[in-house]
């Protein structure tokens, strides 16, 4: 126990500090607009098939994934379609093609489980936040079901409240208080 302890109170050495940061998630690309039109079931991690100049962009934070999702085809493999990776500035004839399909890397249980959700009407899968993790590059995706246009004002109505509620209750404590 005491030396878990001292373990803790010990600053870290500068190679631990670059582990940790090269291990920490580093966000690429967000899809804001899915959270906004779709209702979000499960989601799932999945990693990505890239090339070499595709990794290289990403790494320089370059890419889109508005308008992107996920296809399950015949032979069970899933595709992110319609993502787009910009090419490699550095690049030479080897660069990649912007927004060609890429396979995603999912375990056969997470495919079998998706595939049997989309067959059912109106589900589809989105892909929501590309990013590192411990130098792999990973995407995460969701089952979701679209939203009417009522419901999307219905959220923001939603949102709105609570945001109304929690400033009423700060300036309520800070009354209190002084």
């Amino acid at each position: 126990m005491k030396e878990v302890a001292v373990a803790k109170n010990t600053k870290l050495s500068q190679g631990e500090k670059a582990k940790e940061a090269s291990d920490a998630k580093h966000v690429v690309a967000r899809n804001k607009k899915a959270r906004h039109d779709y209702s979000i079931e499960d989601t799932f991690e999945a990693g990505l098939a890239l090339t070499g100049t595709e990794v290289k962009a990403l790494r320089m934070g370059r890419a889109s994934l508005v308008d992107s999702w996920v296809e399950i085809d015949r032979n069970g493999e899933a595709w992110l379609q319609g993502a787009n990776i910009p090419i490699y500035a550095m690049g030479t004839w080897t660069n990649h093609a912007p927004t060609r399909k890429r396979k995603l890397l999912l375990h056969r249980d997470e495919l079998s489980k998706l595939s049997n959700k989309v067959s059912a009407k109106g589900y589809t899968i989105v892909a929501l936040e590309l990013y590192f993790l411990r130098g792999r590059a990973k995407v995460e995706i969701a089952l979701a079901q679209g939203k009417q246009e009522w419901d999307k004002r219905e959220t923001l109505r939603r949102r709105e409240a609570d945001r109304e509620a929690e400033r009423a209750m700060a300036s309520a404590r800070r009354r209190a208080r002084g």
